[in-house]
């Protein structure tokens, strides 16, 4: 008895989904990173919803589209300066002279305005911006794997 393991073809609904999901999934996510010092949510909830969105292209185009789109290098060297980004907004508050992370720039804005949260507002968007390209990167070295899976199953034995 043979057993058909071969991966199923990206039909046409699921590159559709995909295409339909994305924009949302960018826009919202981005959303939450923005406004993340003024509502509940953030950085981090937001960076994952944007890196969400390569599991959507991923599903809908396969590993060989999103990797050529999404490097893992790239995304690797992206990473690196967000935590800098963070480290030297955290270190603002050393040069002020007060604490790591302070926020020393808080006379910036009006309370609920876009820039009223002073340092936590770009400490927020360095949070996300780490978030988003560290998990997009650990998603695409599953999606990665997986797809190495998917063909070694069909290179595989055959009866």
């Amino acid at each position: 008895m043979t057993v058909n393991k071969r991966k199923p073809p990206i039909t046409n609904i699921v590159r559709c989904a995909a295409d339909f999901f994305t924009p949302f999934a960018l826009v919202y996510g981005f959303a939450v990173i923005l406004h993340g010092h003024l509502s509940p949510g953030g950085g981090f909830q937001g960076g994952v919803v944007v890196a969400g969105a390569a599991v959507l292209l991923w599903a809908g185009y396969g590993y060989e589209v999103v990797g050529k789109l999404l490097k893992p290098d790239t995304l690797k060297a992206h990473e690196a300066a967000a935590a800098i980004c963070y480290v030297l907004l955290a270190l603002l508050g050393v040069v002020a002279g007060a604490m790591f992370c302070s926020n020393v720039l808080y006379q910036i804005g009006d309370v609920g305005d876009f820039i009223s949260a002073g340092t936590i507002a770009f400490m927020n968007y360095a949070v996300g911006y780490k978030v988003l390209t560290g998990v997009a990167c650990l998603l695409l070295l599953l999606c990665s794997l997986l797809s190495q899976d998917q063909d070694e199953e069909e290179g595989g034995e055959q009866e």
